[in-house]
């Protein structure tokens, strides 16, 4: 990494009864439009998902994103088929967005985006996800694992944000 990029990243999880919440923050010496826009075009999800998940989009691309857009998209967990289906219930380019799930294997699915200008070009980059199991009273054993998987998730998109958004140098 040259000297003057900072990248800042933390992740928590927290159980709650019968689910959990994730939160992660990153900062990007990128300017905040455009880290908005890269997060505004929803096909850049494939690309931030772990290939064993096969993450596909199945709406049809572009997408115009606004609050009330709904998206469909094909994925695997522990090697089962789902479909996905999120309503974008909150649209406030360039600070923040929130996806929640209306068909999933959770549930319930809200993962609210947000973004921050911290001034001289650089941008936070925060995700908090609170999500509730199905299958009650069983979800407090599968809690840990999926606690586990979206931690891993999670740290592999930072990953690929970093890959995909800083400028080459």
């Amino acid at each position: 990494m040259s000297p003057g990029r900072t990248l800042v990243d933390d992740l928590r999880h927290t159980a709650t009864p019968g689910g959990g919440v994730l939160e992660t923050s990153l900062v990007l010496p990128v300017p905040l439009d455009r880290v908005f826009a890269f997060f505004a075009a929803a096909e850049n999800l494939e690309a931030i998902t772990p290939p064993e998940l096969r993450f596909r989009m199945v709406t049809p691309v572009p997408i115009s994103m606004r609050a009330g857009t709904e998206i469909d998209y094909a994925l695997r967990l522990w090697g089962v088929p789902f479909r996905w289906r999120s309503l974008i219930s909150r649209w406030e380019p360039p600070l923040l967005f929130v996806d929640e799930q209306l068909r999933a294997p959770y549930r319930s699915w809200v993962h609210t985006h947000r973004f921050a200008d911290l001034g001289g070009g650089r941008t936070r980059i925060t995700d908090e996800v609170r999500y509730a199991l199905p299958w009650r009273p069983l979800n407090r054993v599968a809690r840990p694992a999926v606690a586990r998987q979206l931690t891993r998730i999670f740290r592999y998109r930072q990953e690929r944000v970093r890959a995909l958004v800083l400028p080459e140098g």
